[in-house]
């Protein structure tokens, strides 16, 4: 990943930060999802809203799909508002990585007293997720 699209990651999840000191925790997911939308758009992000993930079976198109709740520039946002982050959650973000072959992924939990965030990033050549963090990211950007 290039450090232009980790600073994207980064931003989104500061944009995040303030919707959540805005509005507190423990709303409807549908409140944060505008609001974060309208603090992107203040920052001069434009996220694609309800981003349909269409799925593949042997090269053909499946009438099934999937939404993600976010999209930006090769990066699925999912959002929650929620107690805590579970596995389930992690795996819906997880398959819509790997069906939409989408490389970036953001976790987002506005549920939490503290505002929640996961960054994941796929790699395909060995079908695994790795959760970015202070000590590993670097490894992962490119210069």
């Amino acid at each position: 990943m290039t450090k232009e699209e980790y600073l994207s990651m980064y931003n989104i999840i500061g944009a995040a930060m303030e919707v959540h000191r805005q509005l507190g925790r423990g709303l409807d997911e549908l409140i944060y999802h505008e609001a974060l939308t309208m603090e992107l758009a203040s920052n001069n992000i434009f996220v694609e809203d309800e981003k349909r993930l269409s799925i593949f079976y042997k090269g053909k198109k499946m009438k099934k799909h999937y939404f993600a709740d976010m999209y930006y520039n090769g990066l699925i946002i999912e959002l929650k508002s929620t107690s805590s982050i579970i596995s389930e959650h992690r795996a819906q973000l997880m398959n819509y990585m790997r069906i939409s072959h989408t490389n970036r992924g953001l976790l987002i939990n506005f549920g939490e007293k503290k505002l929640h965030s996961e960054r994941y990033l796929y790699i395909p050549k060995e079908d695994d997720f790795i959760l970015l963090n202070k000590d590993n990211y670097m490894e992962y950007v490119e210069d």
